[in-house]
């Protein structure tokens, strides 16, 4: 792995700073991290670097927001999003990064899209909506968010569809989040390894940045506490359509 000049470690802890304010509560921040890591690294070698950095702060995120994990949602979502996981690891080095993080976007903001059509025609019909917790919906959401976190640690945005979908209070959506993802990204060491994108060279570089992300992690529950339900969601889809642009552009 190179070595970092002064003003492409700084970019870097920005990024590493930027996850943990992300798992620690402050919706879509981390969508920034993606930007800053590929203006110093490789494409695929910064996915190598991040994903210890993101384990670091999803560990901070489980110890803070355990309380309020609603497992249900776990269950229902982690087996699509491993499949997920095994068929972005087929196809990983097969596949153009450009045109898979295009890929990821148009579904992104299509889904974003979807849903609030859905809300919007939904306003004078009463009654529960009942498509976050169909088959095909969930096994659809876990599969796209499982291929997306694979080849560009891109899951977040498809797991906030989901969750704000299903109706997850704040609280709830952050310790259930946090569980997923860390489980996720865990699972997601072994494929990385065997593809040779984590090494200990990677592994080296992602534990001088997990300092920042661990900190973050700690200091955004203090922020969290002062944004409501309401703007608690709009930030997320905000950020979501953000980073389905990111994507594609």
């Amino acid at each position: 792995m190179q070595n970092l000049e002064i003003w492409q470690y700084l970019i870097v802890a920005l990024g590493a700073a930027f996850v943990g304010f992300g798992k620690g509560g402050l919706p879509g921040v981390g969508n920034l991290t993606v930007v800053l890591f590929a203006l110093v690294l490789p494409p695929k070698a910064s996915v190598g670097v991040l994903l210890p950095i993101l384990i670091s702060a999803d560990i901070m995120a489980v110890a803070i927001y355990r309380r309020h994990t609603e497992w249900r949602y776990v269950y229902r979502l982690l087996p699509w999003m491993l499949a997920g996981i095994v068929i972005g690891y087929l196809v990983f080095s097969q596949v153009n990064d450009a045109h898979v993080r295009f890929m990821i976007g148009v579904i992104l903001l299509s889904m974003t899209g979807v849903h609030f059509f859905r809300k919007w025609s939904r306003r004078n019909h009463e009654g529960e909506d009942q498509l976050p917790h169909h088959p095909v919906f969930i096994a659809t959401t876990g599969v796209i968010g499982g291929f997306a976190t694979m080849v560009a640690n891109a899951a977040g945005p498809v797991a906030a569809l989901y969750f704000i979908a299903s109706g997850l209070p704040k609280y709830a959506y952050l310790g259930t989040s946090a569980w997923l993802f860390l489980l996720v990204n865990c699972i997601k060491v072994p494929f990385m390894m065997d593809l040779g994108i984590i090494d200990f060279d990677s592994l080296g570089l992602s534990g001088s940045f997990m300092a920042y992300a661990i900190v973050a992690a700690l200091i955004a529950p203090l922020i969290v506490k002062r944004i409501n339900q309401k703007v608690f969601e709009i930030l997320i889809w905000v950020f979501v359509v953000i980073g389905g642009l990111k994507l594609i552009f």
